[in-house]
């Protein structure tokens, strides 16, 4: 697979791999799938793996390293703190704090049975602490050796100005796909500016991008998707349309619904690194397919017609994730 650069030299493989999904919120999961699909990722040349302490909570860095495991020098591991969790699973705040920042590193190193982590990024920003004491810890973090590359996630202009100011921001990883399209309004921008990559999670619109959702039915027990805003009622029922759309298309030219979506997200430049989300393997080979296709110019144009980009119905999150975006 071929490679892009993120900000400060760090190359990753163009297609990274989610694995929240192995662990949580996408129902029940299965331990040895998603490591056989980690595995399989590595042989076909995905070297990018993203996960965080919150996914599980805690179990997730557990699987990622346990699938690394003897593979360490083929991957560019990247996992988050910042959304504090206690071990029974309650959401306790996003937490910034310098303390707290040195105390997570060291718990998901100790987790995940590595030195270094190579991408270590803000999973959310923490409104009650200034952005510069947050990022002088995660500093103090790089010249410990603990961690080499520093990002953050779902973060507004003016924050990302200030994280930078304090230490170079490699990666600002935040939603974006065919029905996500608000890093367009100027974030996007503003890190080709201070030349920070972009990576993309949710690009294909957390399974629904997929032609997979026929009905309401389709997620599982467990699925948090089953009362998400656009998988809810009229906008379940309007972006389903959507899809459609995007079947017509990818039927005349033989690709599937999902690949089509992630050919857009790798069209919007060599700084945008998708990280489509699967445990099993099926769909990881069905995602790098997607790698090695390309689209015409026209083709991009027929794709703002088919999902123009304020057609999609229902917020990102509830009112409560809402509010911990743009931060």
């Amino acid at each position: 697979m071929d490679q892009r650069q993120l900000g400060q030299g760090l190359m990753v493989s163009q297609q990274g791999l989610g694995c929240m999904g192995m662990s949580e919120f996408y129902g029940v999961g299965d331990e040895a799938e998603s490591i056989a699909t980690i595995h399989e990722a590595l042989d076909l040349g995905v070297n990018f793996l993203d996960t965080a302490d919150m996914y599980g909570p805690f179990t997730n860095e557990v699987l990622v390293g346990r699938a690394m495991k003897g593979r360490r020098d083929e991957v560019v591991l990247a996992t988050k703190f910042g959304n504090q969790r206690g071990e029974d699973g309650s959401f306790i705040g996003i937490n910034g704090t310098p303390s707290y920042v040195v105390s997570a590193c060291d718990a998901s190193l100790a987790r995940l049975g590595v030195d270094y982590i190579d991408l270590y990024y803000q999973h959310r920003v923490d409104r009650s602490v200034p952005i510069e004491e947050t990022w002088g810890a995660l500093k103090g973090l790089v010249e410990a050796g603990k961690v080499r590359h520093l990002g953050i996630s779902e973060a507004s202009s003016a924050t990302l100005e200030r994280a930078h100011a304090v230490h170079p921001v490699t990666a600002l990883q935040s939603e974006y796909s065919l029905w996500s399209r608000d890093p367009e309004d100027g974030v996007l921008a503003t890190c080709r500016r201070l030349g920070i990559g972009f990576v993309a999670y949710s690009p294909l619109g957390r399974g629904f991008l997929t032609g997979e959702p026929a009905n309401r039915e389709s997620t599982s027990e467990g699925d948090y998707r089953k009362n998400h805003p656009r998988f809810s009622g009229e906008a379940f029922e309007h972006n389903l349309e959507l899809v459609k759309n995007l079947e017509f298309m990818a039927e005349e030219k033989g690709v599937s619904v999902a690949q089509l979506a992630l050919a857009w997200v790798l069209a919007q430049g060599e700084d945008v690194v998708p990280i489509p989300g699967t445990k099993r393997r099926k769909w990881l080979r069905e995602n790098v397919a997607a790698s090695s296709w390309r689209l015409s110019e026209s083709d991009i144009a027929d794709l703002e017609v088919a999902v123009p980009r304020h057609a999609v119905v229902g917020d990102r999150y509830h009112a409560a994730g809402m509010r911990t975006i743009n931060g």
